[in-house]
C-alpha cells in the first residue's frame, strides 16, 4: 500500500507488478473496497501487468486535501479522480476495469477519455447514467430494488447509515450476492474502510444526487450533460455479470449498442452475485487480460485521438 498525492485527494492504493508494465486501474464500488481484488490484482501482477487498486474518495486511507470543499459524489467525480491518479503516477494509458460504482467510473473514461484507455472491462455493462433518466419511475417491483436509495434521501436515512455501516453493507452483500459464503474476516476486512471521516458525506451525495436531490459541483455540469447523451464506447470491451446478481442491472442486450468497438459479453456461472471479482477473481482477471488482448490485436494499443 502506498499514498498519493493526486488532485483534490491524498489517495491510498496498492501498486503492484512491474512498474513499466501495461497498468490496470481497478475500481471498487459501495459498499465494498479494494479488497474485491484481492486474489485478482495478484493474478494480474503474475500476468505480467502493474496493478493499480486505489481506495475511492471516502473509503480506507483516501482523504481530503482540504478540510474545506464539498465532498461530493456525484459520478464524474470519480472519473476526475483517476485521471488525476493516473497523471500522478506518469501513466498516460491504462486498462480501465471495474463493478458497481467502479464499473460506472470505468465506462465513463472509456467514453469521454479514450486516448486514457487501452481495454475496458465492466461488470453489469454500461452503468452511466443521469439526473433526467433517473427521475423517470420504474415499475413498483424495481423501485423496491432501490430501497436504500429512498432513505438514504431523508436526515433519517442519513443517521441510520452513519450508525449501522457495518449492519447495513452485510444485508446488501448478502441481497445482492445471495449465494455467496463470504466469512466474517472477510467481511471486516472491507468494512474498516467505512471508518474512513468522509465516507457517510460521500455515499449520501452520491445517491441524493442521482435522483436530483443534491446538487453537484458547477465544474462538472459540461461532463454531466454530455454523459447524460449516453455516448457510445470504442475502446475494446468486455462486460461480466453473474448468474446470480441480486442487486438491480440493466439486461445485456440493453446496452449491446453502445459499444461500438471490439466487444464481448461474459456470463460467468455458479452461483456470482454483484461482487463478481470477489466472488469470481479468475474469471475477472481472465477479462482483463482477454480485452488487453483484444485491443493489441485491433491496433488499439496505438495513440488514439481525444474525443473531449
Amino acid at each position: 500500500m502506498v499514498q498519493v498525492t493526486a488532485g483534490d485527494l491524498d489517495v491510498g492504493l496498492a501498486d503492484i507488478g512491474p512498474s513499466d508494465a501495461q497498468a490496470v486501474l481497478l475500481l471498487h464500488g459501495w459498499p465494498y473496497d479494494i479488497n474485491s481484488y484481492a486474489e485478482v490484482a495478484p493474478m494480474l501482477a503474475d500476468a505480467g501487468f502493474r496493478v493499480l487498486v486505489p481506495h475511492l474518495r471516502g473509503y480506507g486511507t483516501t482523504r481530503f486535501r482540504s478540510e474545506e470543499g464539498m465532498r461530493n459524489g456525484q459520478q464524474s467525480v470519480f472519473a476526475f479522480d483517476a485521471i488525476a491518479l493516473l497523471d500522478s503516477l506518469g501513466i498516460s494509458r491504462a486498462i480501465v476495469a471495474g463493478f458497481d460504482w467502479g464499473a460506472r467510473t470505468a465506462s465513463i473514461l472509456a467514453a469521454l477519455w479514450p486516448e486514457r484507455c487501452c481495454g475496458h472491462v465492466a461488470v453489469s455493462g454500461y452503468l452511466i447514467g443521469s439526473q433526467a433518466a433517473n427521475a423517470a419511475p420504474l415499475i413498483p417491483a424495481a423501485e423496491l430494488a432501490w430501497w436504500y436509495q429512498f432513505y438514504f434521501s431523508t436526515e433519517r436515512g442519513r443517521l441510520g447509515y452513519d450508525r449501522y455501516r457495518k449492519e447495513f453493507a452485510r444485508l446488501i452483500w448478502q441481497t445482492a450476492s445471495p449465494l455467496w459464503n463470504f466469512d466474517d474476516a472477510t467481511f471486516d476486512r472491507t468494512t474498516a474502510s467505512f471508518d474512513n471521516p468522509d465516507h457517510v458525506d460521500i455515499v449520501i451525495h452520491n445517491y441524493r444526487w442521482r435522483l436530483g436531490l443534491a446538487d453537484g459541483e458547477a465544474k462538472y455540469d459540461d461532463v454531466e450533460r454530455r454523459l447524460a447523451q449516453r455516448p457510445t464506447i470504442a475502446v475494446p470491451t468486455v462486460t461480466l455479470e453473474g448468474d446470480s446478481n441480486g442487486a438491480p442491472h440493466p439486461d445485456a442486450s440493453a446496452y449491446r449498442p453502445l459499444f461500438v468497438g471490439a466487444y464481448e459479453h461474459r456470463i460467468i456461472t455458479g452461483g456470482i452475485g454483484h461482487n463478481l471479482p470477489q466472488e469470481a477473481p479468475r474469471a475477472f482477471a481472465d477479462a482483463v487480460i482477454g480485452v488487453d488482448r483484444a485491443a493489441i490485436k485491433a491496433g488499439w494499443h496505438a495513440e488514439v485521438p481525444s474525443v473531449r
